[in-house]
């Protein structure tokens, strides 16, 4: 059976990719692509999958690129990222605001290369847009997320996650002779994800849940 690759009888140009499996940059051959477009409502912008395969140790990958305006005025795509497999977690939802979701996205990009104090700010900066999307008038990232607390936006155990995120982000912005490191890099990242998720996809979900209960069920003065 001949393999396809998504672009008919065109090859298309290798890319260039960090594999994990051969723990150095390689080149890679395109095997296919998928874009994920906004339908109707849906407030992201486009992104653009692409599956490809490292022409060492031919272990496969899925890079992603996000839709930016280009000089010209002209839609392109922003430089490909390592979407799987991923050392943090999965893809991250569309719910999260593009300039959030760039932001996390940028501090994964510093991980795959091992920066990790890098990583470190990076996630402290995604913090930040988080606040200021949830409508603290707060600059100080501390009175920010403690306004996010008294507004019960974030509660108990993800308040001390976020406090945790935001020590470990000045660590990372402030020269100090103790590194930033691989683990505490990797459970920045996991631990942001799932403030985000949280803040985006969970409540809105039971929100939504509670919405619809509250429509069906019938009218209490009738029973």
């Amino acid at each position: 059976m001949t393999a396809t690759n998504g672009w008919g009888t065109a090859s298309p140009p290798p890319m260039l990719i960090n594999c994990p499996r051969c723990d150095g940059h390689t080149l890679s051959t395109q095997r296919g692509t998928y874009t994920l477009a906004p339908e109707d409502d849906e407030g992201f912008e486009p992104l653009l999958y692409t599956l490809v395969s490292c022409d060492k140790c031919r272990t496969p990958q899925l890079l992603m690129q996000m839709s930016e305006m280009e000089a010209g005025g002209h839609w392109g795509w922003t430089a490909p990222s390592q979407e799987w497999p991923s050392s943090a977690t999965g893809p991250l939802s569309p719910s999260i605001p593009p300039a959030i979701a760039r932001e996390m996205r940028e501090a994964r990009a510093c991980f795959s290369a091992k920066l990790y104090t890098a990583t470190a700010v990076m996630v402290r900066r995604t913090l930040e847009g988080m606040c200021f999307d949830q409508g603290t008038g707060k600059k100080q990232l501390f009175a920010a997320l403690s306004d996010l607390r008294d507004a019960k936006k974030i509660e108990g155990r993800l308040f001390d996650w976020a406090q945790a995120l935001r020590v470990l982000g000045n660590q990372g912005a402030h020269f100090s002779k103790e590194a930033v490191g691989w683990e505490d890099a990797q459970d920045a990242l996991e631990l942001a994800e799932a403030l985000l998720d949280y803040i985006y996809v969970f409540t809105a979900k039971y929100d939504e849940f509670q919405q619809r209960r509250a429509k069906s069920s019938p009218d209490k003065s009738s029973s």
